[in-house]
This record gives C-alpha cells, structure tokens and sequence, in this order.
C-alpha cells in the first residue's frame, strides 16, 4: 500500500523543533523547494510579473516576527537542519502569499464538512499540484504548549491538524483583490493554533487578530463546536454552522463583508458548485460514521452540477495547472488524532487510510 511517511518531531526550544523538522525532511524539503521554485518562475512568467521570491520571504519573516517571533526561530532551525539558506523556508513558509504575487489560479482547491455534534466530525479533500504529490508528510509535534499531530509539506511548519487539548483545524484557501505578501504566512497561522490554542475560544481570538495579507479559511473544530474563520488583508469573520450543525467550506468567502472583495470565485467559479453539491448532499444527514462514510461523502466527479470534489489531474499540462487531491483528511478531535487517506476519496478503503495522534510527550 502507497502510504505517507510520519515525521515526529520533537525539542525543547523552537529552534530545536525546526533543526528536528529540517534534518528529518532534509531530502523532502530539497525536491520541494525544486517544484516550488519553478512554480513561482513559471506562473509569474504566465502572468507577465517579476518576483523577488527571497525578498518577499523575507518580508513574511519580518511579519512573522512581529507577531509570533518563536515560529522564526523554528523556521531558522528548520534551514540549519535542513542545509539551506533561511529564505527558502521562509518561501516555503509564504507559498500562498508568493503564489498570490505571481498570480496563481487555484482551480481544484479543497473542500470541507464538519457537523457539530456529541462529539463534532468531519473532514476535508486536500488539493494541490499533481507535481507536490510527494511532497507532504504526516507528522507529530511535541515540546511546545501542545503538541499537535496532523498534515503538512516538507519544510512547512503545519497545516492540517489537531493538538492535545481536543483543538482540531481544517483549512482551505481563500482569494481576494488585496492578497499579496507582506503579512504573516496563512500556514504559520495554522502553526500557531495547532502549539498555542487550548480552547475554542482561544484559537479564534488567536485567529482574530492575525495579520494576514493573504486569504484563508481555518476551521476550528473542538468536541462540542465548530466555526470557519475566513481571514482576508481586509479583516476577518466568524462563520457559524448552519441550523443541522453543518459547516460546508469551498474555495469562496461566505461572510458578505469579506465576499465583496472575493477574487477565487469569479475566476474559477467551480467553488460554488462544489459548495452546492456538498450542501445539499448534507441536508437532514447524521454525521459520518468514520474516514469510509466521510470519503464517499466527498466522492463526486462533476456528475452532479460539474463539481469535481475529487480531483483528478489531467494528462500533460504546464506546471501549475494539474490539480489532484493529494489527501483525504478524517478528523477525530475527541480521540486527537487524524486518519489520512493518499490520493482521492473515490480510492479510499478500509485498508488505506494511516493515523497520528497528537500527544503532549
């Protein structure tokens, strides 16, 4: 079976967890870095802009550490254990926002259900470049205020996940007229809930006050709650379940305040018709049962309204336009942990999928 490794990851000092994660991911983090630079080439070349992708990544370190100067530290161990110059991890760390200076389109990207309930559930496709397919890893991640457990690219300090105190994230990406560089990464925001947040309430006030100037959707899922907190240059909203305690993300902003800046969907309109789909397919069911029940829940091949929740890349293709679902996500906050499915929800069974739980030791 074709599974995903699993980095544990450990320190007592930020800059101990990052040498940990460099030395560890040191080949991973070099063939990343490899696809990545000729993505912010070969997309900024499409879109007739130049980039400075060192100078850009290190105004997102700059941000980063006004606002939470630990995950620099982290991202500075990360380069020495990994042999590399800072400003890669730094790059790796802003893809989204360096992305966003390019012009990226981000057609394919991402969908999530939670349902609220005893305890709350669900889950998510991660899409992505078909050229990253190997590029990801599982991980568990101890030695701060609590240790998480989750999903993430080689080099990247996290990104899916959920932690030691019940505190679980999901996470698609947003687009707005205003996004560029020059705040704090939207993965190092992720990075900072999943180490800090003990309490649904804290992870939203963490959420509330970060400077972000790209835009992202995380949900927050604990036992007993569930909100999707859009973060957008122009500020940020709380999005509550619906009257079924359904959450239902895409790739577009449903805050009306934050939508009037929406630039995702009027490129790459599909997003509604996956959040469509997904929500009617919802409407008056009980929360999955488990990874099986949440893949066949997310399994749709745009039969239904041509909304691809499972995608597939195309045969050939520049580099940036071939877009697959790398992972399928379950997440289990009562138990801590994460089962992880490689490659699409159609080709999930009860054999493939691997789990990690996030432990304080």
């Amino acid at each position: 079976m074709n599974r995903v490794g699993v980095l544990n990851i450990s320190g007592g000092s930020p800059k101990q967890r990052g040498y940990d994660r460099g030395r560890l991911a040191r080949a991973g983090i070099a063939r990343s870095w490899a696809v990545y630079d000729r993505l912010f080439t070969t997309l900024a070349a499409q879109h007739r802009r130049t980039i400075d992708v060192p100078a850009l990544a290190e105004r997102s370190a700059e941000a980063t550490r006004a606002w939470a100067p630990e995950l620099v530290e982290e991202m500075e161990g990360v380069a020495e254990g990994a042999e590399v110059p800072f400003w890669t991890i730094a790059a790796l760390n802003a893809r989204t926002e360096i992305l966003a200076e390019a012009g990226a389109p981000r057609t394919g990207e991402c969908s999530t259900v939670v349902r609220t309930g005893t305890p709350a559930t669900g889950g998510q496709c991660w899409d992505w470049h078909e050229e990253l397919a190997d590029a990801w890893h599982l991980q568990t991640v101890t030695g701060g205020a609590h240790g998480f457990a989750g999903i993430t690219e080689h080099g990247i300090l996290a990104k899916i996940g959920v932690n030691d105190a019940g505190v679980g994230v999901l996470f698609n990406i947003l687009g707005h007229q205003d996004d560029g560089v020059g705040g704090v990464p939207v993965h190092l925001v992720a990075r900072r809930v999943l180490g800090e947040a003990g309490s649904f309430e804290h992870a939203l006030a963490l959420l509330a006050h970060a400077p972000v100037s790209a835009s992202t959707v995380l949900t927050v899922v604990t036992a007993d709650r569930a909100a999707s907190v859009e973060l957008s240059p122009a500020g940020s909203a709380v999005v509550h379940p619906d009257a079924e305690g359904w959450l239902v993300c895409t790739n577009h902003f449903l805050a009306p305040g934050l939508a009037a800046g929406e630039l995702r969907g009027r490129r790459e309109p599909e997003t509604y018709d996956r959040h469509r789909v997904l929500s009617r397919r919802v409407l008056g069911r009980a929360a999955p049962a488990g990874p099986g029940e949440l893949a066949e829940l997310l399994t749709a091949h745009g039969d239904e309204d041509g909304a691809q929740v499972c995608c597939h890349a195309p045969d050939g293709g520049e580099p940036g336009s071939r877009w697959a679902t790398l992972a399928t996500v379950a997440l289990d906050v009562a138990g801590r942990r994460l089962a992880v499915h490689k490659g699409g929800p159609c080709s999930a069974g009860p054999a493939t999928w691997t789990s990690v739980t996030a432990t304080t030791r």
